[in-house]
C-alpha cells in the first residue's frame, strides 16, 4: 500500500495496515502473523502493509512515531490504533468487535 491509495484501499469494510520498515526488528516478527491473520480472516477484514520508510505523507497523517503500528478502520473510520507487537489471537479477539 502506498501513500496515494491508502485512503481509497481503507474507505470501506473492515482493514487493517501493518506500518513497517524493513530495518525493524519487532516489525519483521509482525510480519509472518500478519500473513497469517490474512490467511484466517482475509475474507472479512482487507489486510495491508506500509513501508513508512517508502511511504511517510499517511504515517505523519496518523502521528506514528513508533513502529510496528497497526492501524483497523471500518468504513474509513479508525477503530484502533495498535503499536507494539501483537499475536494472532490478539489481533483476532480486536479485528472479531468490528466483523461479527
Amino acid at each position: 500500500m502506498t501513500d496515494q491509495d491508502f485512503k481509497k484501499e481503507t474507505n470501506t469494510g473492515v482493514t487493517l495496515t501493518d506500518f513497517w520498515a524493513t530495518w525493524c526488528p519487532p516489525c519483521r516478527m509482525q510480519g509472518p502473523i500478519i500473513e497469517e491473520l490474512d490467511k484466517d480472516m482475509g475474507d472479512k477484514v482487507k489486510i495491508s502493509k506500509m513501508d513508512v520508510d517508502a511511504n511517510q505523507n499517511t504515517p505523519a497523517e496518523f502521528g506514528i512515531m513508533s513502529i510496528p503500528t497497526l492501524i483497523i478502520k471500518k468504513d474509513g473510520k479508525i477503530m484502533e490504533k495498535l503499536v507494539g507487537l501483537h499475536s494472532k489471537d490478539q489481533l483476532k479477539q480486536v479485528l472479531s468487535q468490528y466483523t461479527d
